[in-house]
């Protein structure tokens, strides 16, 4: 995985994500990356499931007013939640699933988290996805 950042958007699986995200109208493709990222019949939560997982959480977020900064890296997401934000939804079990797959990401079944504790960025990494876990707190 190609990774320049600690936050949600800093990596190819996300960019990729996010580039699909573009093709779809509704919280179809967030609904299903986060029940990828809870089901636990494959053991540990891969890094890729992960990564996209946490761009998934990202669009809640952004659409409930609290999105963390705007940039080139997320600008497909951006541009996405724009197009929606007047007539998006609230979805409480979105957001609900979407604390549950954080606490998924920060454990130790997670792959994700497992490859940056190897790194100098762990720190960094954990207090970028604990902010967007308060993000989405206050978005509730």
């Amino acid at each position: 995985m190609g990774t320049w950042a600690v936050d949600a958007f800093g990596n190819d699986y996300a960019q990729d994500w996010a580039e699909d995200l573009a093709q779809t109208s509704n919280l179809d493709a967030v609904e299903d990356t986060l029940d990828t990222a809870l089901d636990t019949s494959a053991g540990e939560l891969e890094a890729p499931f992960a990564a996209e997982a946490l761009v998934a959480i990202e669009v809640l977020a952004r659409l409930q007013g609290k999105g963390g900064a705007a940039g080139e890296d997320s600008a497909a997401v951006d541009a996405w939640v724009a197009a929606r934000k007047p007539k998006a939804r609230q979805r409480a079990d979105l957001e609900d699933k979407a604390l549950q797959v954080i606490a998924r990401i920060l454990s130790e079944q997670s792959e994700l988290r497992e490859l940056w504790a190897e790194s100098e960025h762990y720190e960094a990494w954990r207090a970028s996805v604990e902010e967007l876990r308060g993000r989405l707190v206050a978005a509730v």
